[in-house]
């Protein structure tokens, strides 16, 4: 039953009582108080059954979602278990084929193999390296088998007339399909009547022939032991099926390996049911579904392995799922019975109504604790201690985040990671307790994300795919985030649907963004990244619209043009956000605060990089001598020698000329970053692309006539340059040449 409909019935019962009973109540009169007592008992008789109802709709609810909680854990418990032991033996396997291929012009060292992979892994029991027949012209068939049993090490050999090995599974289908394979599971028959599935592995020689096959048995006595011991109601149970549906593990012992799961299906009566769950297992599917057997519900979750190809089920009988919820509900309406005792003894006492006050009371005290320990929980998820690296003189950072009610649906966070900042701000659409949800989600996504990926654009991608895929409230965030290399001052940043951060550099303006989609909207949405630079004692500032959406008593809102007047002079970062909290406050005055005001400014303060130039030359090579007062300059900021001058004019010269005379780009921009000990030149343009450092080397060596044309201009600043880059980003070649400076190349 939909929620929605379910609670509309039930305030539609309640309107209906409650407009019944004053009727009759009117109708009664001066009648007496023993008419009004038992209208009002009907009431209540009423309103317990529709609570049942109610406590009953949650309880199965909750129940179902318990049920389904513990067994997704239970199967990715085994599921962790198996490929635990399945990596266990490919590795064995795996790590023996080069020892093998070695082995392969000394037949005899052959045998060595099989017994070093069962003496080196204790959940092998057994290993061939199966020749493929005639080989070695000597021995047709070979394959010396080393097996472990009884604790004793059996050496012997699978090339015998009743075991053709070449026609088994575990030889043919790796040679078919030139990888490794898991075997379908099999019976040991002979050897233990053990259940065991062998891993196999193609072995090429020298001539890249593939010469033999490489194995591992594995004994999945274990695996029955660990499906087995699985139970999470009384009744339930569990299964596995091979690839090709046959049962490995089952409780009816008689059934493994010699029924599928489509002949077990279609032997009960609820074909389309366990058909439909067949088809979902082989079909190497995750999820559950209801099934009937005997006439009794079930529900069944199951899951697959996918290197091995075998699924697996847990099966809960619904009747001991529900044992418990049965039980509750016959106590709940014994307590009914006797409740409604109680109102009768106690219907004429005014003590009832001082019990519902206290009852009430309670019962918001309760809530409110509850709403603080939330909020606690909340705010403890985002950092508060500031400064928060005070070891480190390059930042000055500070944030701040008050929640319109007792919880929160902003965030920020930020850290340190390989010698770069990450930095974030986010708002999630709505207010309240699922706000709160869905910013701690937003938050834990991050961090997770962003722990080993340095590309805003893909954190901002993989944050949004993950968000919409369990973003069933039709909930948003709005989200920006940034990544700063603390080293260099450049700064990426992916925005998604928030507002501009404000840039304070020797003016204040709003940071560039794209117009992208908020976080949650739309899976595998595009999102784009940006990139500024910053300098020394430059600074960004983040915040939510809950500060430029303020209103005063008048409705009007405190806006961009104040905010950026309160940011104007030179602060310490907690400066400025104590100046706008306290503007903000002085605006609105009495009037509530309607929404979070959550607020994160950043002051980089890295003093190594000493300056930067730039210059835009149009797409015309007359415009070369532009660029070579530039680097005059650019090199006296850097107090170069003239030869080393003249050597970083040669390479910028043939750098940019290759830029304007292939590229096609109607403007080519040069940017140069002076620091203490390097010079950084960033060309970029937007023409087509054109890779410099994968172009051949050029073989100075040779004559002029023997050489091809083109490549010298490239060879000379790529041998000039300390350092040379290419990236292709946003329809856009950007090359990076870097150069040392060292003591002989500065002026005395």
């Amino acid at each position: 039953m939909p929620y929605a409909l379910f609670q509309s019935g039930i305030k539609i019962c309640i309107m209906n009582l409650k407009e019944q009973t004053n009727k009759l109540t009117e109708r009664v009169g001066k009648r007496g108080s023993r008419w009004t007592g038992l209208l009002l008992i009907l009431v209540a008789v009423a309103f317990l059954q529709i609570i049942s109802l109610v406590q009953a709709y949650y309880a199965h609810k909750g129940i179902l979602s318990e049920a389904q909680t513990k067994a997704e854990s239970q199967l990715n418990s085994i599921k962790s278990g198996i490929l635990n032991v399945v990596n266990q033996a490919e590795s064995a396997v795996r790590n023996n084929v080069w020892l093998a291929q070695w082995s392969l012009q000394v037949p005899d060292s052959l045998a060595n193999i099989p017994k070093l992979i069962v003496n080196n892994n204790p959940i092998v029991a057994g290993s061939t390296i199966a020749m493929v027949p005639n080989y070695y012209k000597k021995r047709p068939l070979y394959s010396p088998y080393t097996a472990i049993t009884n604790g004793e090490i059996i050496e012997t050999s699978l090339a015998t007339e009743e075991y053709d090995y070449p026609s088994q599974e575990w030889f043919t289908k790796p040679i078919e399909l030139d990888r490794g394979y898991w075997s379908e599971p099999y019976i040991d028959t002979g050897g233990g009547e053990i259940l065991m599935t062998t891993y196999s592995v193609p072995v090429k020689d020298n001539s890249g022939r593939i010469a033999a096959v490489l194995t591992a048995d594995i004994d999945l006595e274990w695996l029955k032991t660990l499906v087995n011991d699985i139970k999470i109601y009384p009744g339930s149970f569990s299964t596995v099926v091979s690839r090709t549906g046959r049962l490995m593990v089952s409780p009816e012992d008689s059934l493994i390996m010699n029924t599928t799961i489509d002949e077990y299906a279609s032997k009960v009566k609820d074909t389309a049911s366990f058909n439909a769950l067949n088809r979902a297992m082989l079909g190497r599917k995750s999820g559950n579904i209801q099934v009937t057997h005997n006439g009794k519900k079930n529900m069944v979750y199951y899951t697959h392995i996918d290197k091995t190809g075998w699924a697996m089920n847990i099966i809960i009988p619904e009747s001991e799922m529900f044992a418990g919820l049965n039980r509750l509900n016959n106590l709940i309406r014994l307590l009914q019975l006797l409740g409604l005792l109680l109102i009768v003894l106690i219907f004429r006492s005014i003590a009832k109504s001082q019990l519902r006050l206290k009852y009430i009371s309670e019962k918001k005290e309760k809530m409110e604790n509850e709403l603080k320990i939330a909020s606690d929980i909340q705010m403890s998820m985002i950092p508060k201690t500031f400064p928060p690296f005070p070891e480190r003189k390059d930042i000055d950072l500070s944030a701040a985040l008050v929640p319109a009610k007792e919880v929160s649906g902003d965030l920020y966070d930020f850290f340190i990671r390989d010698e770069k900042l990450f930095f974030c701000i986010g708002d999630v659409s709505g207010k309240g307790v699922p706000a709160s949800l869905l910013m701690a989600v937003t938050r834990s996504l991050f961090r997770s994300v962003s722990a080993h990926n340095d590309n805003p654009q893909e954190i901002v991608s993989t944050m949004n795919n993950s968000l919409s895929d369990m973003n069933e409230s039709n909930m948003f965030v709005t989200f920006i985030c940034c990544v700063l290399d603390l080293k260099s001052g450049k700064m990426q940043y992916c925005n998604a649907g928030h507002n501009a951060p404000l840039i304070l550099t020797d003016k204040m303006s709003e940071l560039p963004v794209n117009p992208n989609l908020p976080l949650g909207v739309l899976r595998y949405w595009e999102y784009t990244v940006q990139d500024v630079t910053l300098h020394y004692d430059d600074a960004i500032f983040l915040y939510t619209d809950g500060i430029t959406e303020a209103e005063n008593p008048n409705h009007e809102l405190f806006g961009i043009e104040r905010l950026k007047h309160t940011l104007s002079g030179r602060k310490a970062a907690q400066a400025h956000l104590d100046n706008v909290k306290r503007a903000v406050a002085g605006f609105v005055k009495e009037a509530p605060q309607s929404d979070d005001l959550t607020m994160l400014f950043f002051h980089y303060l890295n003093d190594s990089i000493q300056g930067s130039r730039e210059i835009t030359l149009e797409n015309n090579i007359n415009e070369i001598h532009k660029l070579e007062k530039f680097i005059s300059k650019v090199a006296d900021d850097a107090q170069l020698t003239e030869s080393a001058k003249s050597c970083l004019n040669l390479a910028m010269e043939e750098a940019v000329t290759n830029a304007i005379l292939y590229s096609g780009s109607p403007t080519v921009e040069v940017t140069a970053r002076t620091g203490n000990d390097d010079i950084t030149f960033t060309i970029t343009d937007s023409g087509k692309p054109f890779d410099p450092t994968a172009a051949p080397d050029v073989d100075i060596n040779k004559d002029a006539l023997e050489r091809p044309i083109g490549g010298l201009g490239i060879h000379l600043y790529m041998k000039i340059m300390d350092s040379v880059t290419y990236e292709r980003r946003d329809n856009r070649n950007i090359l990076t040449l870097t150069k040392k400076i060292d003591k002989n190349s500065i002026q005395k």
